[in-house]
């Protein structure tokens, strides 16, 4: 059996990085082996832990993420390193291009955006442990590793009054239990039983959630949600 990849998520954000250790061990194959909030604590943990692949941010409090993925190639490091950031900027993805990033997602993303990506990069680290390698392996390498960092995901469209950060705690909130009601759902991140039921009724509309009424003794029937590959 395949040793699953070992990954390192690196974002300053505590619930992000959350959200993000969530989406990697959602995923066949990948495993996290380390979280770090900073540039410095992200150099660090990739000289302690030695992962396969970094997840990294481009904004950090002390070195941007860029600047870490310099210092790591400066350094002959070669661990696989995927950008997941808010930054659009051409010369950001320019440069992480230039610097040997794998994978470059902006934020926000769902979890199939990241696996996919994941994917890419478990096929060209596949590839290239192979030793010896002909034109059509190099071909499949180089491909894997390049598609996002030369098209940057777009946003997941939300309805107006509807966070994206706010959209991944639900999703992260849905997915924790085997099923949620929008009071619970609002109680764990933060919000009002209508604000939290708005989020869950558009994870119901494009086919992320599952939706089932449960009856009580009396009174109107509570909304039950679930994941939809939670459901069956």
């Amino acid at each position: 059996m395949t040793s699953p990849i070992r990954v390192l998520v690196v974002d300053d954000d505590f619930m992000v990085a959350r959200i993000h250790t969530r989406f990697v061990e959602a995923t066949d194959g990948f495993e996290v082996v380390g979280t770090a909030h900073t540039g410095a604590d992200a150099l660090r943990l990739v000289d302690e832990l030695g992962p396969d692949l970094v997840l990294l941010d481009v904004h950090l409090p002390d070195l941007d993420g860029l600047t870490v993925l310099g210092r790591l190639r400066g350094a002959g490091t070669q661990v696989a390193v995927v950008m997941v950031t808010a930054e659009r900027g051409a010369d950001a993805v320019r440069t992480a291009l230039h610097g040997g990033a794998m994978q470059y997602l902006v934020k926000p993303f769902e979890q199939a955006d990241l696996a996919d990506r994941l994917r890419q990069v478990a096929t060209a680290l596949g590839v290239l442990a192979e030793g010896e390698t002909d034109q059509a392996a190099i071909d499949q390498a180089f491909g894997a590793g390049a598609t996002a960092a030369r098209t940057p995901s777009a946003p997941t469209r939300l309805p107006k009054g509807l966070s994206p950060e706010t959209a991944d705690l639900i999703v992260a909130a849905v997915r924790e239990r085997e099923e949620i009601s929008a009071s619970e759902a609002g109680e764990l991140v933060g919000l009002s039983r209508v604000t939290a039921r708005r989020y869950l009724e558009h994870l119901v509309e494009r086919g992320d959630a599952e939706v089932r009424l449960q009856y009580g003794s009396a009174g109107r029937p509570e909304r039950r949600y679930r994941s939809r590959g939670q459901a069956g």
